[in-house]
């Protein structure tokens, strides 16, 4: 019989565990479905980071745009110029591929990116410019279906080059990168924390193939610059 105002505690304690349990299983499974898309794209780009030593040759190398400071490449762009020109010397490459935003008049990723090249030593005439390379996805579809390349060298910072890999190949480019070596500073790690956010709409991309922002007509600048117009 149950005494008014007696209260056993014992009797509603299963209840509160399933309860805990739950919570506990649902913030598991969250943290899990958080996770997939960057596992996924550190899987897939497991093998193919390398260094500018041992990077497999191939006939373009892909930048990808990294912010302008004053009309001139950030630093960090700088130093993705700086490696891609590298290769170019070195003879991995034969043609670099910039691709970067130019939406606004004011705004052009690519020219600034092909006159830094060409400062340093990289032939203009070896320097093709895609002016539509809004995000990641974007650039890896237009230089596969726009600028016709199917095998490339991907150039970024360490933090990007996974996922700029695992998207590059979903595009249908067969991809190895490399990622250029910078300071620890707020910037890395606010591109760094960024990635886990990134690895989501990545993994969206290489799943449904959305096509990008803008696609255009086929391009030859790559045929050219390799003569193979």
């Amino acid at each position: 019989m149950r005494v008014p105002g007696l209260r056993v505690p014992g009797l509603r304690l299963p209840r509160a565990r399933r309860g805990r349990r739950r919570a506990a299983q649902a913030v598991m499974l969250g943290c899990v479905l958080a996770l997939a898309p960057a596992t996924w794209m550190f899987a897939v780009a497991s093998d193919r980071v390398r260094t500018a030593a041992d990077v497999p040759p191939a006939d373009v190398a892909v930048v990808f745009g990294a912010g302008l400071w004053q009309g001139r490449p950030s630093p960090y762009l700088a130093h993705r110029l700086d490696a891609a020109a590298g290769l170019y010397r070195a003879g991995t490459v034969k043609v670099v591929l910039v691709t970067g935003d130019n939406s606004r008049t004011d705004y052009d990723e690519p020219d600034a990116m092909r006159a830094y090249l060409v400062r340093h030593g990289v032939p203009g005439a070896k320097v093709v410019s895609d002016y539509a390379g809004f995000d990641t996805w974007d650039s890896c579809v237009r230089a596969r279906k726009v600028f016709g390349v199917h095998r490339a060298v991907l150039v970024s910072q360490g933090f990007h080059i996974r996922r700029a890999i695992a998207l590059c190949r979903s595009a249908g480019i067969e991809s190895y990168g490399i990622g250029t070596s910078d300071a620890h500073d707020v910037t890395w790690y606010y591109g760094s924390t960024r990635e886990i956010l990134a690895a989501g709409k990545a993994a969206l991309d290489a799943a449904f193939k959305p096509d990008p922002h803008f696609l255009g007509p086929r391009e030859k600048g790559v045929a050219r610059a390799l003569g193979n117009h």
